[in-house]
């Protein structure tokens, strides 16, 4: 049993398939299948069955998964250890977001004074909200959100930091004959004209609870998950939007309003989520107390 091979297995369980673990890692498929069946021969139970076209993990397989998190805990941990802050402080860190969350809190990080923080990389990553988890893989911080009514995050594989919750409003333009009104219940707003993210998204979501609880089917103009897209459109036609409170108000027109909604607790987690062994660098957790800083300034602005 070597540590790659391990590490391996774990990405498997993470990610999925054997096609997604050759592109995190840069190798190929049959590399990745080599190693796993080297892994194999050291274990008289299966560690990995055909499922349709898909390998996946037995009980056995994810058992020794589990066991390589630990290991590769155990590690950094000695690692973080033997290095010196000094040495820590010049590695980058990698930090992943959704979209909002990105346009909003990764200048303000960048700006810190010199030294504050090691060297940041960002990157944005708009996928369905059960694709998050897997980015851990890449990245060693990942700005993740999460519906209330859906499933949690699978915390026996990653470690979650919860930030903020953030509510979800209806976008409406100031002229519109429904501004005049605080809040907008569910059959107020449905017959009216909609642009919204793609299925799988927040605002979609939403939108499908605003449509059962009305018992009618919403007329969907425009299917747009870029927020600052999504306000110009209710900018420039009389299209209502659902955006986030605190994410998408820097980027809303003074034209744009956002009205709560009536009788639905419309919202999204927004959490950080990481591989348990990054927590002991120091860095890494220099990096976490900023972006908590960060979300929470922009929460109570």
């Amino acid at each position: 049993m070597e540590l790659h091979q391990l590490r391996i297995l774990r990405e498997l369980a993470d990610l999925g398939s054997v096609n997604a673990v050759a592109k995190a890692l840069f190798v190929s498929p049959s590399a990745v299948s080599q190693h796993l069946a080297q892994l194999q021969r050291g274990f008289p139970a299966p560690l990995t069955r055909k499922e349709g076209r898909r390998l996946v993990l037995t009980s056995e397989g994810k058992l020794l998964a589990s066991a390589a998190a630990s290991v590769a805990s155990t590690l950094a941990e000695a690692s973080a250890r033997i290095r010196t802050v000094e040495q820590d402080k010049n590695v980058p860190i990698n930090v992943a977001g959704f979209h909002s969350i990105g346009q909003t809190i990764f200048a303000p990080l960048l700006s810190l004074p010199e030294g504050q923080l090691p060297p940041l990389h960002f990157s944005d990553e708009d996928v369905s909200q059960q694709d998050f988890p897997a980015l851990t893989s890449t990245y060693d911080l990942v700005l993740a959100h999460r519906m209330p009514h859906t499933a949690p995050w699978p915390e026996e594989r990653i470690t979650v930091i919860p930030l903020a919750f953030e509510p979800l409003d209806i976008a409406i333009h100031k002229d519109h004959r429904l501004a005049e009104f605080d809040q907008l219940s569910p059959e107020q707003v449905i017959d009216e004209r909609w642009v919204v993210s793609r299925s799988g998204y927040s605002p979609a979501d939403v939108l499908e609870t605003i449509a059962a609880l009305a018992g009618k089917a919403p007329q969907i103009e425009h299917r747009v998950n870029d927020y600052a897209t999504a306000g110009a459109l209710v900018e420039a036609s009389d299209c209502l939007g659902i955006l986030p409170r605190f994410t998408a108000r820097k980027t809303l027109d003074e034209s744009v309003a956002l009205r709560p909604i009536k009788g639905i607790n419309s919202g999204r987690q927004i959490d950080l989520l990481l591989r348990a062994e990054h927590l002991h660098r120091k860095t890494v957790n220099d990096v976490i107390e900023a972006i908590r800083s960060t979300v929470k300034r922009l929460v109570i602005s």
